[in-house]
């Protein structure tokens, strides 16, 4: 390069004064600031639209937090009880047709005494007469003795009659129909009041928008303690909250069959709504 271009070439020029400025590097080191500054401009220009993407995703969805929960109590259906119904009573059965006679002839044991004391009465029947015929205790008439068995002697009236066994109720076991269904003290509106002071939201059901009505099977016992308690219906992310608060809800009144206090299952409906304001 020439001393008087020296002063005014860059480093550049300079440098790579007669060397091969077409292979590459004379071009990346020459451009390097601008590329720099372009980098830079492109990375801030990202960030920014990051945090402003973040920023209103955020006031959006305090918008959408802005929700209200109703704990609302569904009444199952009452079981009502039938009503007896007075049927007539049911005809007499027919009467028995008497079984049919057996001709016999009447046994008379062997005596000895002269033949002018011999009443014909008690003449014993001849013996031809005695094969088609049975012995007994009386004279009768009927038919012949074809293997017919003789009915048994009547008891006159003087038989025993057995009178049918009363059921006896299983007041221990537990029952699935009562006349009155075991509920919270202080009747739907101590239990609304109930629900409403202590059923949580579950937040994973919340930020799903699950909303639903979950159904409880407990067994209430005859002092009104709560047992067994399952969730047999209803959105999964929400059963574990409805069987918690029936777990804590304390003793229940019992139901009643027949005037007493008995063990009976119970179905109470827990019902989870949102509402977006």
């Amino acid at each position: 390069m020439e001393a008087n271009k020296i002063l005014n070439s860059d480093l550049l020029d300079i440098i790579f004064d007669g060397r091969n400025k077409e292979y590459g590097a004379y071009e990346l080191r020459k451009t390097y600031n601008k590329r720099m500054t372009v980098a830079l401009i492109v990375t801030t220009a990202l960030l920014l639209l990051i945090l402003l993407g973040n920023v209103l995703a955020n006031s959006l969805k305090k918008k959408d937090d802005k929700t209200e929960m109703i704990v609302q109590d569904v009444q199952l259906e009452e079981v009502k009880r039938e009503e007896p119904k007075n049927e007539p009573p049911p005809p007499p059965p027919p009467p028995k047709p008497e079984p049919p006679k057996v001709e016999m002839a009447k046994f008379t044991p062997p005596k000895i005494v002269k033949d002018e004391e011999v009443k014909e009465d008690e003449k014993p029947p001849e013996v031809e007469k005695l094969e088609e015929t049975k012995i007994g205790t009386i004279n009768q008439e009927g038919i012949k003795d074809e293997g017919i068995v003789a009915p048994p002697a009547s008891d006159e009236g003087k038989g025993v009659v057995e009178a049918p066994k009363k059921v006896e109720e299983d007041w221990d076991k537990t029952f699935t129909k009562v006349e009155i269904e075991s509920e919270y003290p202080g009747g739907t509106s101590a239990w609304q009041r109930y629900l409403n002071k202590s059923l949580r939201y579950p937040q994973e059901a919340q930020d799903n928008e699950i909303q639903g009505t979950v159904v409880i099977q407990f067994i209430v016992d005859k002092e009104g303690n709560v047992s067994e308690v399952e969730a047999i219906s209803g959105p999964n992310e929400l059963r574990e909250e409805a069987v918690r608060v029936i777990k804590k809800s304390g003793k229940w009144t019992p139901a009643v069959q027949n005037g007493r206090q008995v063990k009976s299952y119970k179905k109470q409906p827990i019902t989870f709504r949102l509402e977006t304001e």
